[in-house]
Parts: structure tokens; C-alpha cells; sequence
């Protein structure tokens, strides 16, 4: 994802693991999902944290790479997306 709060986002789709799970979905999962990643890639930081049907939170259990912070967001219906920063 993107570095700088009034930029787009950018995504990095290219996890192994993100992508033998889209490509493991059904058609309309997909289009989905990828319409969900398409809206957060239109938006900023700012615009992302108000973004109520996203509902991105904060796992405080959980790291990623570097101490990142690891968030969960809704990517379609019952399904939810993990992210860092």
C-alpha cells in the first residue's frame, strides 16, 4: 500500500498467498473483490480511514514484516482483506 496520507493508495497484489485465494474464488468473488481493490486504490489515506463499509481495524495481536502494522478490511461479502502499512 501506498506511503504518503494525501496520495492514492498503491496495492502490491503480488503475494503468492493473495493470489492462489483470488484465483481459487468464484468469478463473481472475484469481481468483488477486485472492485473493492480498485475503490481503495482511488482513495487516500484519509479518505480509506473514514470509509465506513470498509471497516478497517487496527489487529493489535499481530505484526507484519519490519513491525509493521497489520489491518483488516472488508474486501467483499464474507470476506475480509489483511493489509499493512
Amino acid at each position: 500500500m501506498g506511503q504518503q496520507s494525501d496520495k492514492s493508495i498503491l496495492l502490491d497484489l503480488n503475494n503468492p498467498v493473495f493470489q492462489k485465494n483470488l484465483f481459487n474464488l468464484q468469478k463473481n468473488e472475484q469481481r468483488s473483490v477486485l472492485g473493492t481493490l480498485r475503490k481503495i486504490s482511488n482513495m487516500s489515506w484519509q479518505q480509506l480511514y473514514g470509509d465506513t463499509c470498509l471497516k478497517w481495524e487496527a489487529i493489535a495481536s499481530r505484526s507484519g514484516p519490519n513491525g509493521a502494522r497489520f489491518y483488516s478490511f472488508r474486501i467483499g461479502k464474507g470476506f475480509r482483506g489483511l493489509a499493512y502499512r
